[in-house]
């Protein structure tokens, strides 16, 4: 599958590392297809000041933000 070619690559350990401080959870896949990222986390903590949400998965589908025109 596509995704596995970002697993083992600098942006992929980049892209790893955000996403563990900014959401708690387990990183199940993400890929890049047709500019859109996908992102599928398993049991997920979202923390606010006092508040805390768990979920047994998320998916995050985010569209590519191009800087060219």
């Amino acid at each position: 599958m596509a995704y596995q070619l970002y697993r083992n690559t600098t942006l992929g350990n980049s892209l790893q590392e955000s996403l563990d401080e900014l959401i708690q959870g387990s990183l199940n896949t993400y890929r890049f297809c047709d500019n859109v990222w996908t992102f599928v986390l398993n049991d997920v903590e979202f923390r606010e000041v006092t508040d805390l949400v768990k979920v047994d998965k998320v998916k995050i589908v985010l569209p590519h933000s191009s800087t060219t025109e």
